[in-house]
């Protein structure tokens, strides 16, 4: 891993692009857990303890080595492991989960001969001709692209988002490569099916290599916010734009983060907005930005509005998903349990297994969201004290691999949206009337 003290625009390394080079950054990733594990094996062996397979592979060694080969990988790899720490995080060791938090931040920078053979290949070999200035330093990087920043001759500023070479077309097996090593590791068992699930990781890593259609996307949003001055969404320059290159307005913005800086009225109204944007999303757009990653909220303290970035993974949601979503929250406005049983199976968040194996269970953790939910106070989404509750009356049927489950794929894309939006309002420690929200969003889309 990079030293924390080093520039981050100095991260170069060339991204493999041929199937051979990323294979073999698969094989090392391979190897080095492999001998990560027989250490850390030897050493609990030495002190007297029993370790299970899990506490081998999920030391924080190994959690370093997968976050640095991955930043290196970058593409479909990089990213399913961003998802994890965003999805699994109160889940996981807090090790481990701090350190794959940094795949949320960080990813390798192409060099400049790398970076000029893709905009030559996009733009021609005079590529320059078309900028006052072009910054060959880049301002940010993810797992697909970078982004720079370029300014026109007739004086615009422009964000420029560069694809990695090789990145769309390793994207199914990179996807496959990630799903065999947690075979191998043990963490994915045999019952669970979740060729679905790949299926639908492979499509949504496609649509986000897609950069034609996430500038139609960023369109779309635009379109629904134009009259809503609290959002800004950046305007897509459609002569610039390519099929590996995509070019906005560069909109000032502070990381979202810096939120928490601010008084608590201030923290307080701005996530209202965040999370009525979310909920206009799913129950009045049909179209929602399901990537909730921070780095793709901006923040403007002089105007107090949100720049919204990266509308890759925008997707249309299926309005039987959102009726779905609909029913399971009236029944818990309502504090009716069983009704949210009956609605959480139906959406398919809960497996009818899990409710007759572990029947007292599932109804202590509906009983605990349904009481967070009932409140009638502002929710108070630092004070996370019901998560350890939630964790530990879960775990033992996490653990029983007849219980396992998954949820349909359109419907986890929805629900990493609305987790990664309440992991930010924790960061932030915000306080927002939810409740009054969804009825509120209820009442206009009846």
């Amino acid at each position: 891993m990079a030293d924390d003290t080093e520039d981050p625009r100095d991260r170069h390394r060339s991204v493999p692009s041929s199937r051979a080079g990323r294979l073999a950054g698969f094989t090392r990733l391979a190897g080095g857990v492999a001998g990560g594990m027989l250490s850390e094996g030897a050493r609990r062996l030495a002190a007297g303890e029993r370790p299970r397979i899990d506490q081998l592979i999920l030391t924080p060694g190994n959690a370093m080595r997968l976050a640095d080969r991955l930043s290196h990988l970058r593409g479909a790899a990089m990213k399913l492991g961003q998802m994890i720490s965003m999805d699994a995080g109160d889940f996981l060791p807090p090790e481990l989960a701090e350190i794959l938090a940094r795949l949320r931040e960080r990813a390798d920078f192409m060099p400049p001969r790398q970076l000029d053979k893709v905009l030559s290949a996009e733009w021609g070999k005079d590529w320059r001709r078309q900028f006052r200035r072009f910054e060959p330093r880049p301002i940010a990087a993810a797992s697909i692209g970078q982004v720079h920043r370029a300014l026109t001759p007739d004086g615009r500023s422009l964000a420029v988002k560069v694809q990695y070479p090789g990145i769309a077309q390793s994207i199914d097996s990179d996807v496959d490569n990630v799903a065999s090593l947690l075979k191998i590791a043990g963490l994915l068992p045999k019952e669970l099916d979740i060729g679905p699930l790949l299926a639908a990781a492979k499509q949504q890593l496609h649509e986000e290599a897609d950069y034609r259609r996430e500038g139609e996307m960023m369109q779309a949003f635009a379109e629904r916010l134009r009259d809503d001055d609290r959002f800004i969404v950046p305007e897509l320059d459609t002569e610039l734009n390519r099929d590996r290159v995509l070019v906005m307005s560069f909109e000032e913005g502070r990381p979202i983060e810096t939120l928490a800086d601010e008084t608590q009225g201030t923290i307080d109204r701005i996530f209202t907005n965040l999370i009525e944007l979310v909920a206009s999303e799913l129950f009045e757009f049909g179209l929602m930005q399901t990537d909730p990653n921070f780095a793709n909220y901006r923040y403007r303290s002089d105007t107090e509005q949100i720049v919204l970035l990266d509308f890759g993974a925008a997707r249309q949601i299926d309005p039987a998903i959102a009726l779905s979503y609909r029913r399971l929250l009236m029944a818990g406005l309502a504090e009716d349990r069983e009704q949210v049983r009956e609605e959480a199976i139906t959406a398919g968040f809960i497996n009818p297994r899990a409710v007759e194996r572990h029947p007292d269970r599932v109804d202590k953790a509906i009983d605990i969201i349904v009481t967070e939910m009932a409140r009638q106070e502002k929710l108070d989404f630092g004070d996370r004290a019901f998560v350890p509750e939630i964790r530990d009356t879960v775990m033992p049927i996490a653990q029983d691999r007849e219980s396992w489950h998954l949820p349909p794929a359109e419907t986890l894309f929805v629900q990493r949206k609305v987790s990664g939006t309440a992991l930010l309002g924790a960061r932030l420690k915000a306080r927002v009337d939810v409740r009054g929200i969804v009825e509120a969003t209820f009442a206009r889309t009846a």
